[in-house]
């Protein structure tokens, strides 16, 4: 069975990036999933994978609240579509919109087929993290709390300054 690895770009950064492999037969909510837990999003929001071009406009919809496929429906089910259904250019591209209300967008490219599937190992499969990722609520990375001690550690107040160190460029008059 054929494997299909996918990179997962942060609309907003490019240099924000996440690497998955699936199995062909797959679906799109397994992907779905996939890409949650590669950025640390929480899963209690709709998303939307849309078929792309190379200039990433959003062709044809698969909705995580769609459960079945329906000839002319708005949208196409995540659960009943799988991977190798849309595989139709080996540069194919989509999509990926996360939480209606905050828009959060990713592009995500195809970026290998791999023929031979390792048994032992559970797919899909994060490959590679490059970036931090975007928060999906508040600050990423360390807490702001912990921020602000780092900065107070840091921070010179003018006391320090009397007590030894000089401000840097100011001229001393005579």
């Amino acid at each position: 069975m054929s494997l299909y690895r996918f990179r997962v770009y942060w609309e907003e950064d490019d240099l924000v990036y996440r690497d998955i492999e699936l199995q062909a037969m797959q679906n799109l909510l397994d992907f779905h999933q996939a890409i949650l837990k590669a950025y640390d999003f929480d899963g209690k929001h709709s998303a939307s994978f849309f078929e792309s071009n190379d200039r990433w406009e959003r062709g044809r919809k698969f909705s995580s609240d769609v459960l079945s496929n329906k000839k002319g429906a708005d949208a196409l089910s995540m659960l009943k579509t799988p991977l190798a259904a849309l595989i139709a250019t080996p540069e194919q591209k989509f999509v990926y919109e996360y939480d209606p209300a905050k828009q959060w967008t990713f592009h995500v490219e195809l970026i290998g087929i791999k023929r031979d599937e390792n048994p032992n190992v559970p797919y899909p499969r994060l490959l590679r993290k490059e970036g931090i990722g975007p928060a999906q609520y508040g600050i990423a990375g360390p807490g702001a709390e912990k921020m602000i001690q780092e900065e107070e550690a840091y921070d010179l107040s003018s006391e320090e300054l009397e007590e030894g160190f000089s401000a840097e460029g100011e001229s001393e008059e005579p």
